[in-house]
């Protein structure tokens, strides 16, 4: 059974859908990120960018167990260790590579801006209302679903006309839209491939998976270790 170190947020959702999708059994191991768990020795040695999702797989390469952080590096291991959801051929291999790197440097990072500048700046003690941050990281994350949408016009998934773990990195972030404050009037394409993702029942597990415990960041404690304050 592998072992998830996990906590409910966009990052975490990539591998708590890839586990559901694959049909592996899995552990969760909350790693509250608002608390510092992830600051902890014991998880460190486990991940040691101190970020979370990680996971252990006592049936890792040559059946030893082996530790991985870093959500593209697992979703491509389970991918390459079930056979699924990673493309057939060296042709569809790399164009889930490419679109996963997408996400990895550039989705993930600019979308997760947006929320703070946006979101979670202005209420911190005191407050950081920078219209330059909040300008910036709002536009480049809208030009990133153009991106998309454009690419999602001439493919039903981001790889091809097959799902894949690029699928399933993408998800996460592009379902909090609103609260990047973007718009979806113009990419109808996104709305397509955000709805039909939503509706599988892998994807709505994945998601739910800790959701008692996802907050909104607003606990003074938390903001401290969260962003440094």
């Amino acid at each position: 059974m592998i072992e998830l170190y996990y906590w409910p947020t966009p990052n975490g959702w990539k591998i708590s859908i890839a586990l559901e999708e694959m049909g592996l059994e899995y552990e969760t191991h909350l790693i509250d990120i608002g608390a510092g768990d992830q600051f902890k020795p014991e998880f460190l040695k486990i991940s040691p960018n101190n970020r979370m999702p990680a996971i252990i797989d006592p049936d890792g390469p040559d059946g030893a167990p082996i530790s991985i952080f870093e959500s593209g590096a697992i979703l491509q291991y389970l991918a390459r260790k079930t056979g699924q959801f990673y493309g057939a051929g060296e042709r569809q291999r790399i164009a889930v590579d490419e679109w996963l790197f997408w996400q990895v440097g550039g989705l993930g990072p600019m979308a997760g801006q947006a929320h703070h500048f946006l979101k979670y700046a202005p209420n911190l003690e005191p407050p950081q209302d920078l219209p330059y941050a909040k300008d910036r990281y709002r536009a480049e994350t809208g030009r990133l679903y153009g991106v998309m949408d454009r690419r999602l016009a001439e493919n039903r998934y981001l790889a091809g006309d097959f799902y894949s773990i690029a699928d399933m990195a993408a998800w996460g972030w592009a379902s909090l839209w609103e609260g990047q404050q973007q718009v979806l009037d113009d990419k109808p394409h996104l709305k397509r491939w955000l709805d039909e993702l939503s509706s599988r029942p892998a994807v709505q597990a994945g998601r739910a998976l800790g959701a008692e415990n996802r907050g909104d960041n607003s606990n003074r404690d938390a903001q401290k270790v969260l962003f440094k304050r």
